[in-house]
């Protein structure tokens, strides 16, 4: 599907990401007004661990996505309005929803069932049930990944090799969280090909790109990591190897 040529870009067509950047905001600065001990207690509640998960505390699948479990949102709020615009200019606003919350949600409950897995055969501590998972990269991670049905034909498999390389290289720290997003990338990819496509990329659509993407590596990659690069260009090679590969075969 490709989406209609109107490319102004209104405030109209970008109320479903201006609502939810106000919200971020303004949970945000409550939370810090409240202090460093209410926002300890409001992330413990809204975290998606296998503690609250198992007790039957489904709403923290939604209430995750609104705290975050530090005051640096004014830092990564510009990246993340950036990246769902250009999602909602794509999709609307109705595609944006469901696309953030199949990364938000679905990521949470797959990556809950491996939890459980690794924790009832030991491979990981008890203690894990308790972590705070908490915040918007898993829906980001989704957008990013859905917007692969949009990227050109040509580069497409250097976007999807560059983005899970990426993510595959930031599990190597073992966080749990880096699964997470792993999940929300292929999720959103698969997703991308049901929703409406870019017919042709104009110079609002490309900042937003560029600044969306840098966001989203910082993200996926861990803010402070230096090696992510390398996965990410060995995940372009074998992607495109994996390309010429299937167009030698199709042959």
């Amino acid at each position: 599907m490709v989406s209609p040529s109107d490319d102004r870009v209104r405030a109209d067509r970008l109320r479903v990401t201006a609502a939810y950047a106000v919200l971020l905001l303004a949970v945000s600065v409550t939370l810090t007004a409240l202090g460093a001990r209410t926002r300890a207690a409001v992330v413990s509640e809204m975290s998606t661990n296998l503690h609250n998960l198992a007790h039957g505390h489904l709403g923290t699948l939604v209430g995750s996505a609104f705290v975050s479990d530090g005051g640096d949102v004014y830092l990564w709020l510009p990246g993340l309005v950036c990246l769902l615009a250009l999602g909602e200019l794509i999709w609307h606003g109705r595609g944006l929803l469901i696309t953030f919350a199949v990364g938000h949600i679905g990521a949470t409950l797959i990556l809950a069932v491996g939890l459980v897995a690794a924790v009832e055969t030991g491979w990981l501590p008890f203690s894990v049930a308790r972590a705070t998972d908490v915040g918007i990269s898993y829906g980001a991670a989704c957008v990013l990944g859905a917007l692969t049905a949009s990227i050109p034909l040509a580069w497409r498999p250097a976007w999807i090799g560059w983005w899970l390389g990426i993510a595959l290289t930031a599990t190597l720290d073992a966080d749990f969280t880096a699964f997470g997003h792993v999940l929300a990338l292929l999720l959103g990819m698969c997703l991308s090909f049901r929703l409406p496509s870019i017919a042709r990329w104009t110079p609002v659509h490309t900042a937003l790109l560029a600044v969306g993407a840098a966001f989203g590596y910082f993200v996926i990659s861990g803010w402070s990591s230096l090696v992510a690069p390398i996965g990410g260009l060995t995940g372009v090679v074998v992607a495109q190897f994996a390309g010429r590969v299937v167009r030698s075969a199709a042959v």
